[in-house]
């Protein structure tokens, strides 16, 4: 089998191609001449966040798979993919932990504002707590996660731990199923009303594009806090950096932007009531050590037809909206 590895993995998942008897290319060149070249006769290719064309992979006769080292599929075309009997793997069950855990982080550091306080003991005024603005709790307040998928589910039971509300938009999730995770079933117009935190867990598509855009962010809370771990593009940045200077919502957590890496003098860096990451939710030390190992391991289990091969990770359907 021949392998190739798009992007930087951890060395377990290399460890795991080795040691399978596969032969390994790393690819750094990622200009579509440079692809085409390298790809030409690989079997399979585990994908980062390179964009893979159409025409790398009309120029790959012999690939079966390609396995993305993460959830999100749209640095490929799907139906294209799938028209060339290609299959998508996914790491479905790796990095869910780790973006809810930094979801989690943006909603405690917006409303404990940690970085003051701890300014305000190393500049000796610890006697002028009283001058720090108000902080808040979770407790009782009404998280909106829209869409329900692993990460969705593993961000609402972290927030239920904090005895908040939580409401659920998901339109392919049965609401049986999401009353019995203990969340409340809401349609997106309602819990854009009601929610004080907003976590959005949805594939960036056709139909969720500007999904929040000026109209949905009028609707919400001047105390809202809303957060995006999934795909820039979902949230309207241009719309989101006028609400946040008009204070329409108290603040914004953005871990993913509409162009990756984001300008250098985007307008939302001159804002103090946004928080921004570099795309890196899912990277921490033990979820990049799953990704690597799931991403190779079903790359190598498909290849082999081996019935040890997750099926929940593979995408064969045509299309995904919301």
């Amino acid at each position: 089998m021949k392998i190739a590895i798009i992007g930087k993995i951890h060395q377990i998942g290399l460890e795991i191609l080795y040691s399978s008897g596969s032969l390994v290319k790393e690819i750094n060149q990622t200009d579509t001449p440079s692809l085409i070249d390298a790809l030409s006769d690989v079997d399979g290719i585990i994908l980062r966040t390179e964009k893979i064309s159409n025409e790398v992979i009309d120029n790959c006769p012999n690939l079966k798979i390609i396995t993305r080292h993460g959830v999100g599929y749209d640095n490929v075309d799907l139906n294209h993919l799938n028209s060339k009997g290609v299959a998508l793997g996914i790491t479905g069950t790796s990095n869910a932990v780790s973006v809810a855990e930094h979801v989690l982080a943006f909603f405690l550091q917006f409303i404990k504002k940690i970085d003051l306080s701890d300014k305000l003991t190393r500049d000796g005024k610890f006697h002028e707590k009283a001058n720090l603005p108000d902080f808040f709790e979770l407790y009782q307040k009404n998280i909106l996660i829209l869409g329900f998928g692993r990460i969705g589910q593993a961000v609402a039971r972290r927030c239920l731990g904090f005895d908040t509300n939580v409401f659920v938009f998901d339109p392919f999730v049965d609401e049986k199923y999401i009353v019995k995770m203990g969340c409340q079933p809401i349609s997106k117009e309602e819990g854009l009303i009601k929610a004080d935190f907003i976590s959005v867990h949805l594939p960036l598509n056709k139909k969720t594009l500007n999904f929040i855009s000026l109209s949905e962010l009028k609707k919400l809370k001047k105390n809202c806090i809303l957060v995006n771990t999934a795909r820039g593009g979902i949230i309207n940045e241009n719309d989101l950096f006028n609400a946040l200077q008009e204070k329409l919502i108290a603040g914004a957590g953005l871990d993913v932007f509409e162009l990756e890496p984001p300008q250098k003098n985007h307008p939302l860096f001159t804002l103090d009531n946004v928080l921004l990451t570099p795309h890196n939710a899912a990277l921490s030390l033990e979820c990049r050590m799953r990704m690597a190992k799931e991403a190779c391991e079903t790359t190598i289990f498909y290849l082999r037809k081996d019935n040890n091969l997750n099926l929940d990770n593979i995408i064969n359907i045509k299309d995904l909206n919301y």
